[in-house]
C-alpha cells in the first residue's frame, strides 16, 4: 500500500503525479528524489517504462510524462505506487558546489533592508549565508532557477510589495525561508543580497544545461567586486569550467 501520505493524481492522458505531501521538507522531498532515482532505474531496464519521456521532481511530487498511445497508463500507475511506498527513502545527499558571491552594495540592493528588519548589521547577515549549506529542492521559474531551502529563519523575508520589472542575472536572492540564484535578467519580487559569477544555465551543456540538480547542495564564498568581475570574464570565455566549483572531495 502507498504511504498514508502519497496520492496519485493523472496530469491529462499523458502523466501521471505521485504527491508525497503538501509542505516544503527534507523527508518529504527525500522520498520524491528517491522515486525519482527508481524511475531512472527502471526506465533503463523495465519495458514498461521504456515509453516515460521525462520526470520532473519538485518540492513534494514527482511527475511522470509518457507517450499515452504506447503506455498501459494503469499498470505503469499501479507501478509508480507501489515504488512510492518501497521503503528506503533516505535524505538523498547531492553534489557539493562551493559557488563565489559578491555583497557589495552595488549587487546586494536589499541586503540593508533586510538587516534592518532583522536588527541585524549587514556582515552578520552575509556570515549567515556564508555558514549555511542550502539544499537545492527543485529547478522552476526560469530555466536553472534553483529553488534552495536551509535559509536559516531568522533572515526569512516576504518577498517585496513591488516586484522589480528587472532583476539583474546571477541575482542572489532570498524569500520566505528559500534561496535563489536569477540565471536571467527577469522580473521578480525576491530580496536581492549579492550576485555570483558562475552561470546556471548554458546551452553548451547539452545533456544537462542547469548547473544544479534537485538534491545538490550549495555553499558560498564571499569575492569582491574586482573578483567577480575577473571571475565573470573567465567564466564567460570558458577558463572555468563547470566542475571548478564543486567541492574537492567531489572532483576526486
Amino acid at each position: 500500500m502507498p504511504h498514508a501520505t502519497t496520492r496519485l493524481l493523472a496530469l491529462g492522458d499523458s502523466a501521471w503525479t505521485v504527491e508525497f505531501g503538501s509542505t516544503i521538507d527534507p523527508q518529504i522531498n527525500a522520498r520524491v528524489m528517491a522515486l525519482a532515482d527508481r524511475v531512472a532505474q527502471a526506465r533503463l531496464d523495465d519495458p514498461l517504462f521504456a515509453t516515460v519521456t521525462d520526470v520532473v521532481p519538485t518540492f513534494r511530487s514527482l511527475t511522470v510524462h509518457f507517450s499515452p498511445a504506447q503506455t498501459d497508463s494503469e499498470a505503469l500507475a499501479q507501478r509508480l505506487q507501489a515504488m512510492a511506498a518501497q521503503d528506503g527513502q533516505q535524505l538523498k545527499t547531492g553534489r557539493l558546489w562551493r559557488l563565489p558571491a559578491c555583497f557589495d552594495p552595488g549587487f546586494a540592493l536589499d541586503l540593508p533592508a533586510l538587516a534592518q528588519a532583522k536588527g541585524m548589521p549587514d556582515n552578520e547577515v552575509i556570515e549567515r549565508l556564508l555558514e549555511t549549506e542550502f539544499r537545492v529542492y527543485m529547478i522552476g521559474f526560469l530555466p536553472g532557477f534553483p529553488y534552495m531551502g536551509g535559509l536559516p529563519r531568522e533572515l526569512a523575508m516576504p518577498r517585496l510589495a513591488s516586484p522589480r520589472q528587472k532583476v539583474p542575472a546571477h541575482s542572489i536572492a532570498v524569500a520566505g525561508e528559500m534561496c535563489a540564484v536569477y540565471p536571467w535578467e527577469s522580473p521578480g519580487g525576491w530580496n536581492l543580497l549579492g550576485r555570483t559569477p558562475v552561470p546556471l544555465f548554458d546551452l553548451k551543456h547539452v545533456e544537462q544545461p542547469a548547473m544544479l540538480a534537485a538534491g545538490d547542495r550549495v555553499q558560498w564564498y564571499a569575492v569582491s567586486t574586482p573578483q567577480y568581475e575577473h571571475l565573470l570574464a573567465q567564466c564567460r570565455s570558458g577558463q572555468l569550467r563547470r566542475e571548478t566549483f564543486l567541492s574537492g572531495e567531489e572532483r576526486a
